[in-house]
């Protein structure tokens, strides 16, 4: 039997990760991606990151197909700290998408860099 741990280290070690700069510069040359915020309904209360679309970390997998149902497109997840990110990406992965990214650090990393929110829709 496995812990948390073990289960997130070996998912982080088959998920590819952006840093916060690199998702900006993404954003700011109007790059096309998916971006997809998986935190929770209450956490967006402070607001998200512009062009976010939000899938809840809990029906993720169940709503992905209805909102990107292209395997191929890229996708960028994120959440508060880039744990449920990573699990989030590694099931996408397993799910037979093929560039999902995790955003390392998550919302927090952005905010503590001054990078704006945008309230929720």
């Amino acid at each position: 039997m496995k812990t948390f741990t073990e289960i997130l280290n070996e998912a982080a070690k088959e998920v590819n990760e952006i840093d916060i700069f690199q998702l900006k510069k993404l954003l700011d040359e109007d790059y096309q991606f998916k971006l997809i915020d998986i935190r929770e309904d209450n956490e967006l209360l402070n607001g998200k990151i512009n062009s976010a679309q939000h899938i809840g970390r809990g029906v993720l997998e169940k709503n992905i197909e209805a909102n990107v149902p292209d395997r191929e497109e890229e996708i960028i997840l994120y959440c508060a700290g880039g744990v449920r990110s990573v699990l989030g990406c590694k099931s996408l992965q397993d799910m037979g998408y093929k560039k999902v990214y995790s955003l390392r650090g998550g919302v927090g990393e952005w905010i503590n860099a001054d990078f704006p929110l945008v309230p929720n829709d």
